[in-house]
């Protein structure tokens, strides 16, 4: 009554494929420069997410040392009023 119909798995439907003549490129005058790009491209982006992935943990790391500071603080207070009394 209450569980979930799951969809169907779709087919892929078949095709045949038929092999094709590949022509050889022509010989650049230079070296080519789209793979350095592409590369420096998943580099920059790498860096940018190891960033802020860093940063992430460090903000945690600072909340986490302010909320036991302020933890210890309340707990010291506690225990020297017990003690007074």
């Amino acid at each position: 009554m209450f569980r979930p119909k799951l969809p169907d798995v779709p087919t892929l439907p078949t095709t045949t494929v038929t092999p094709q003549h590949m022509q050889a490129p022509a010989p650049l005058a230079g070296r080519p420069v789209a793979p350095y790009v592409g590369i420096g491209a998943g580099a920059v982006a790498a860096v940018v997410v190891v960033g802020i992935v860093l940063t992430a943990l460090l903000a945690a790391l600072a909340v986490s040392a302010v909320s036991v500071a302020i933890a210890a603080a309340v707990l010291r207070s506690l225990v020297n009023g017990a003690h007074k009394r």
